[in-house]
């Protein structure tokens, strides 16, 4: 075997491996908007893509092993692999496969999710796999001590691949152009393995990842302004073009207008309860996690306020599109994972809104934990105010309404107010709407006494 083959075959293995993991963490990252981001959904992706990749091995395996049909096979398997990026990682794409899970009835995220790998996320995997089995039996068959090469440069691969499609690619450029640059890559590896290329097969593919991931569709179909590792960003017109509505992977985020009936109306609650109601001569401390568009609190230019969000494109894109004016100095934005500062510094706050939940399907879920509530309770100063925005029905008529509601209760049983917003269906059975529902616990003393019939002292308490 000549070096130039053995390189050009290396160089195989090495995009492919390069290729099937930034695949995946595209895909990933895409659906995040429509089934979220939980183990559950990340576990059925994850298994999907390494079940038929084992498949891909054992097939390739067991084919006759022969260069010029290796090189054929191999250029075409990378040219499919390239359409099943686009068809796997093209937002509208994907906008398109769950408009057609929910008119078929299909409403439940597993089985979506489940629907979606299998038709999206198994070809590419199984062409990978299949690659690098063939590849690497015919490299071994000329030199046996060639496995800790093949394996070596396979993993460095698909490392380099994992961190610079994440790291580099989709916060800079964006995940539409991570996607664009993802297929010229793959088409790359039929490009350098082919002995007579199909160029207009390969401008085709490109064309069509070109299609539907430029910035030009996406902002007219969807509005969307920022597109990157972290967030989908579009900013909408609403009530007659009176309003402005962020939203963030999917969820409606926050909203803004010159008229306050306007607003959301957790954000209305939260805002004429607790943020207007502060004493003229009093400056608060107030914290809040999940920045959205910095709408909470807009208009307050003498409290202090801390916007702690993961993605730090947020206030340059609301400054931008979405808010009337520049944030003043007396707002401060942290990009920090929420846990994680909550769990540093020994800053502690007046007020402190929990407001990380667009919507059922995009809740983190280390965001749902007692130790999460806990550590809010501790950020708070004596006489603060934790106020937390659950999206759940109204009458507990799901699982994840009561567990959440016993989860808070666990960390806060006392001082605790529990708010509906807006109208529900208090005997609702199935299908029952979700409500903003706004826990409100009080860091007062408590000192646990109750009033029973044979001691009752209300009459000096009251």
């Amino acid at each position: 075997m000549s070096g130039r083959i053995r390189f050009i075959l290396l160089a195989a293995i090495f995009l492919g491996g390069f290729s099937s993991m930034s695949l995946e963490l595209i895909a990933m990252r895409q659906l995040s908007g429509f089934v979220g981001s939980t183990a559950v959904t990340a576990s059925i992706i994850i298994g999907c893509f390494m079940a038929f990749m084992s498949a891909g091995y054992y097939h390739g395996s067991k084919v006759p092993l022969n260069l010029h049909s290796i090189r054929r096979h191999t250029e075409k398997s990378f040219i499919v692999i390239a359409l099943f990026i686009v068809l796997a990682s093209s937002y509208i794409l994907i906008d398109s496969y769950f408009i057609v899970m929910r008119l078929v009835g299909m409403e439940s995220i597993v089985a979506q999710t489940a629907v979606y790998s299998l038709l999206f996320l198994s070809g590419g995997p199984y062409l990978f796999g299949r690659i690098t089995a063939q590849l690497s039996r015919y490299l071994n068959r000329y030199d046996r001590n060639s496995t800790g090469c093949i394996m070596a440069v396979d993993t460095i691969g698909s490392v380099l691949g994992s961190l610079l499609t994440t790291l580099i690619v989709m916060p800079f450029a964006g995940v539409n152009y991570a996607i664009m640059a993802l297929t010229a890559l793959t088409l790359l590896g039929a490009l350098l393995i082919a002995r007579r290329p199909d160029y207009f097969i390969f401008c085709l593919v490109l064309l069509m990842a070109f299609a539907f991931n430029r910035e030009s569709l996406l902002a007219n179909l969807y509005h969307i302004v920022e597109n990157n590792a972290v967030s989908t960003i579009a900013i909408e017109q609403e009530d007659e073009g009176n309003s402005k509505l962020m939203v963030i992977n999917g969820g409606s985020s926050s909203k803004i207008s010159a008229n306050g009936d306007n607003r959301f109306g957790y954000v209305k609650f939260i805002e004429d309860n607790f943020l207007r109601t502060i004493p003229e001569n009093e400056v608060k401390d107030i914290l809040i996690i999940g920045a959205g568009g910095f709408t909470m609190g807009v208009n307050d230019t003498r409290n202090n306020y801390v916007f702690v969000d993961i993605d730090k494109a947020l206030r340059e894109v609301s400054e931008k599109y979405f808010l009337p004016e520049k944030l003043g100095a007396n707002k401060k934005f942290i990009v920090a994972d929420a846990n994680q500062f909550l769990k540093e510094g020994s800053e502690k706050y007046d007020v402190i809104i929990l407001d990380t939940y667009s919507g059922l399907n995009i809740i983190p879920f280390d965001l749902t934990t007692r130790e999460y509530f806990a550590r809010a309770k501790n950020k708070l100063k004596s006489g603060g105010i934790l106020i937390m925005n659950i999206i759940i029905p109204a009458n507990f008529n799901s699982p994840f309404a009561r567990h959440m509601d016993n989860t808070i209760r666990s960390v806060l049983p006392a001082n605790l107010q529990r708010q509906v917003i807006g109208e529900f269906d208090a005997w609702c059975k199935e299908g029952c709407r979700n409500n903003n529902v706004i826990y409100v616990y009080y860091n007062v003393v408590n000192d646990g006494k109750v009033y029973g019939i044979n001691k009752n002292s209300v009459f000096y308490d009251n």
